[in-house]
């Protein structure tokens, strides 16, 4: 499989904490300084543009990890909503996403050549220039944390990504697009799909529709294939997770994990 790469997007200037503010939906001013939480970009309707790490690596800067999606996009998407904000949005040239040494929980360190490192506790997250070690794929499937594949972006709402579970939605910091949608949800709940971990007899691949009697009941997002059992992220309608395996087309699909919303 491929090394993963990304690109960063940085938000800059004396308005950088509205503007982002404004835009994700996460709390944005709330976020130490050197230190990073998740955080998404929705459209009108609530589904989910762009998932990202957020990292507060100033004051007056952030940088946005795009966990999949075209960053060049995204930023140019962004620059529309600039108006009079005083914010600089730029992107990185494309990053390795890397394995790194533990870091505590939580902790963000910018490095001068433009590393960031991202601290999960035992463990870390480095995007930088140098290749290494993707090690850090099996924890994060395993932890439900995605990565998109093109296909799967505007598509899903946050339920679906389980983006409340890891605290990439705040529902008391005002307005931001999509909140209308992810508010209802969260209140209201009857959203019909939730993210899961499997395992399937034949590999899938990233972005792969799942069927079952030529219906589609999901979408495959990320896959660990370090071990001799792959296992992969999906999202599952609900109705289709009523046993633990499934039959996608020919390909047994044992559901391993449920996340909540």
């Amino acid at each position: 499989m491929p090394r993963t790469t990304t690109r960063l997007i940085t938000l800059s200037g004396p308005d950088a904490p509205t503007f982002a503010n404004a835009q994700l939906s996460n709390n944005v001013l709330t976020l130490p300084t050197g230190r990073w939480h998740w955080s998404g970009w929705l459209d009108p309707k609530g589904r989910v543009r762009a998932l990202f790490h957020v990292a507060r690596v100033a004051d007056d800067r952030f940088v946005l990890v795009p966990r999949g999606g075209d960053s060049v996009g995204l930023a140019d998407d962004l620059r529309r909503f600039v108006f009079r904000s005083k914010v600089k949005i730029a992107v990185s040239e494309a990053m390795h996403v890397v394995d790194g040494d533990a870091l505590g929980e939580g902790e963000a360190v910018e490095h001068h050549d433009g590393t960031l490192v991202l601290g999960e506790g035992d463990a870390s997250l480095r995007i930088g220039a140098a290749t290494g070690d993707d090690a850090w794929r099996a924890r994060h499937v395993a932890k439900g944390f995605a990565w998109l594949p093109d296909n799967a972006l505007a598509t899903l709402l946050p339920p679906a990504l389980s983006m409340e579970r890891i605290g990439a939605v705040a529902f008391d910091k005002g307005c931001f697009p999509g909140q209308e949608i992810a508010a209802r949800l969260h209140f209201l709940g009857g959203h019909k799909r939730h993210l899961h971990v499997a395992i399937a007899e034949h590999m899938l691949q990233e972005g792969d529709a799942l069927r079952i009697n030529g219906r589609d009941v999901g979408i495959a997002l990320m896959i660990d294939a370090s071990s001799t059992r792959p296992t992969t992220l999906v999202v599952l309608d609900d109705a289709a997770t009523q046993e633990e395996t499934l039959d996608i087309e020919g390909n047994r699909l044992q559901i391993v994990t449920t996340f909540t919303a």
